[in-house]
């Protein structure tokens, strides 16, 4: 395991349990206890992590968001398979709207190759690669920038988009559940995503099967309110049966 993934797992700890203990760490992630605290110790200077007597904590007041340099790193072949998945959806010609996110920034880059795409995202990093694509329409929209997942928000971004309908829109989501629904850790972001909704014709959940069963803050949409919700095959089938047919898995690479 990489310097860059391990810390990305030790920072996704905190945000889900509040707290790590280096020994833990050191012990569950196949280290030296010297590595662990040098692990600690970059997070810290960062500002990601505040250090306690054996571990860490978040930083108090902190937003609860993963970064985006964390959420590329994990779980990489099941999202390029939810992608993959995903992009087959769009034909020449289509409107998409992408969310933010490290799987939409991935279907980005499964669409390179179908032609007269008009794109809307709200997600920078997004936008700064579909600008290279040639005969694609790209539009942006406004709002307030959430620096750290690279997200702009805000009703200047929801109002952007009312003007628009699109073909198909593919939404991230934090956590999804058969009763709770789609949820959001950030509940900035969920009036833009309600807006997503609204503006297509389609949307298409996409979520990692680590993200089933569990409930975030604030709640997106109910599980009907979608055309689909696209996921790994590591969701065992009789999970997925427990939302009324919206599932669908992508085979991963190694599957």
């Amino acid at each position: 395991m990489s310097a860059t993934t391990r810390r990305g797992e030790i920072l996704q700890r905190l945000h889900v349990d509040g707290y790590v203990e280096a020994k833990v760490l050191s012990r569950e992630l196949g280290v030296d206890a010297s590595t662990i605290r040098r692990d600690l110790d970059t997070l810290v200077r960062s500002g990601q992590a505040e250090r306690t007597h054996g571990g860490a904590r978040p930083v108090t007041g902190a937003s609860s968001e993963i970064p985006y340099a964390v959420k590329k790193t994990e779980r990489r072949p099941e999202k390029i398979a939810i992608a993959r998945r995903a992009a087959q959806h769009v034909a020449d010609g289509d409107t998409v709207i992408l969310d933010s996110g490290s799987t939409t920034y991935q279907v980005a880059l499964e669409l390179r190759h179908k032609a007269d795409l008009t794109i809307i995202t709200n997600d920078l990093r997004i936008g700064k690669y579909v600008a290279t694509i040639p005969a694609v329409r790209l539009l942006v929209t406004g709002g307030e920038l959430l620096g750290s997942v690279f997200t702009l928000v805000g009703e200047r971004a929801v109002d952007f988009l009312s003007d628009y309908s699109a073909d198909w829109a593919f939404l991230g989501a934090d956590a999804i559940d058969p009763t709770a629904g789609i949820t959001n850790t950030n509940t900035l972001e969920v009036p833009l995503k309600r807006a997503i909704i609204s503006a297509a014709a389609r949307t298409v959940v996409l979520a990692d099967s680590s993200k089933f069963g569990h409930r975030a803050l604030a709640k997106v949409a109910a599980i009907d309110e979608v055309e689909t919700i696209l996921t790994d095959s590591g969701l065992p089938s009789d999970q997925a049966e427990q939302y009324g047919g919206k599932v669908a898995r992508a085979i991963v690479a190694d599957d």
